[in-house]
């Protein structure tokens, strides 16, 4: 059941485990913000969409911009696993590179359209909100230039510079890929994706490999 037909289906009043209450406070509200954003977007908005009343929403979050930041963190952590497990899922470097590719396309191409708060969000100017999406951003980078270190044996900097480059490339054409409404399946446009970043990622060679007979 999605998090559209929990509130839909939960009448109001209905008593909840505080912590399961919260959860379903942050589907009302991720709901809400997407189809809104967050200046259009009003409390009495998203207690209505959760069926609770203000006060029981205010008992969880003090106000619209904590209960935003409450989910642009859930959603953030989500990202940055989804990265982090594509990288672990294999030690061939193509398929590394594949893996999170398809993180950020399946991460764009969530229904409940949260990759909106993170890469898409009115509220930038936000100084909280700001520094989580660069800090997911970071964090992101970073997990990539590691593997591209290890491998390359290349400066952290330099690692640093060609892991923002891939994992910037990635969210912005599955952004396009998604509003686009391409026709282009998502495997087909992974798989392209993934063929032009290979190109260029594999003429780094692997630390310590011999030239002559090198494989990525």
């Amino acid at each position: 059941m999605t998090a559209t037909e929990q509130t839909q289906a939960r009448p109001r009043g209905t008593r909840l485990p505080r912590r399961a209450r919260r959860n379903q406070l942050l589907g009302a509200a991720q709901e809400v913000f997407v189809a809104q954003g967050y200046h259009a977007a009003a409390m009495d908005d998203i207690a209505e969409r959760a069926g609770v009343s203000k006060p029981v929403l205010y008992q969880h979050f003090p106000g619209k911009l904590e209960l935003y930041l409450a989910l642009l963190d859930q959603h953030c952590e989500s990202l940055l696993q989804a990265v982090r497990t594509a990288l672990a899922s294999t030690t061939d470097n193509k398929k590394r590179v594949e893996a999170t590719m398809h993180a950020y396309f399946a991460y764009v191409e969530d229904e409940g359209g949260a990759f909106r708060l993170v890469f898409e969000s009115d509220l930038t100017n936000e100084p909280a909100v700001r520094e989580r999406v660069d800090k997911v951003a970071l964090q992101c980078a970073e997990a990539i230039s590691e593997v591209i270190a290890e491998d390359t044996g290349l400066a952290k900097e330099q690692s640093m510079l060609l892991a923002v480059g891939l994992g910037g490339v990635s969210q912005v054409v599955a952004r396009y890929w998604l509003s686009s409404g391409s026709p282009i399946p998502r495997d087909q446009a992974v798989q392209l994706l993934t063929s032009l970043a290979w190109r260029g990622i594999a003429g780094f060679p692997l630390h310590g490999a011999d030239p002559a007979g090198q494989q990525h």
